[in-house]
């Protein structure tokens, strides 16, 4: 069987639930970063992303990246991992998509506030959490904040937290990576 037959088993298959989007064991898994504080770390106390590249799209954008997260991403499509943004700012999927192109990063998806606020089924939900991953067939969210972390424990999804400081933030969501493919 192809990938592009493999699309088909990915959508949606429940009317029942359709917060959730139930996909098969051949689809691949996807991991969803926050944006600030997570992935744009404006504290002049977190190393960013250096080069050329990165020096263009902070004069451009004015978000700096943090620094690892082009190493971390190439090693989580390495691994087979589609990667998807998920923030609750309202910047347009057009800005956020180029902003990393620039820096070399290609996303297959992105949910922002608007998205979020329409994100189908929530009418199913009582109160929506500030994120809801499973909704977008996400299996893994990384977020700085505590508060996505504990949403995530009361509505049944991944959340791995990295604080802006820690450096060995990578390794923290590889870590989790390996915990959902062993697990």
């Amino acid at each position: 069987m192809t990938g592009t037959n493999n699309v088909g088993k990915c959508q949606d298959l429940s009317s029942m639930m359709p917060a959730l989007i139930l996909r098969s064991e051949s689809c691949p898994l996807r991991i969803s970063f926050d944006l600030d504080d997570t992935l744009t770390c404006h504290s002049v106390k977190v190393p960013r992303e250096r080069g050329f590249l990165a020096a263009v799209s902070l004069w451009w954008f004015g978000e700096p990246l943090r620094e690892g997260t082009r190493s971390l991403i190439a090693e989580l499509r390495r691994r087979g991992w589609k990667i998807w943004i998920y923030t609750t700012s309202s910047r347009s999927p057009w800005y956020i998509r180029h902003w990393l192109l620039l820096h070399g990063i290609h996303v297959n998806g992105i949910i922002n506030s608007e998205r979020h606020r329409t994100t189908p089924g929530s009418r199913f939900i009582q109160r929506l959490p500030s994120k809801f991953p499973p909704a977008f067939g996400i299996d893994l969210h990384v977020d700085d904040s505590e508060g996505v972390e504990m949403e995530g424990q009361a509505h049944g999804f991944r959340v791995v937290q990295v604080d802006p400081h820690d450096l060995s933030w990578m390794h923290k969501v590889l870590n989790a990576v390996d915990t959902i493919r062993l697990g």
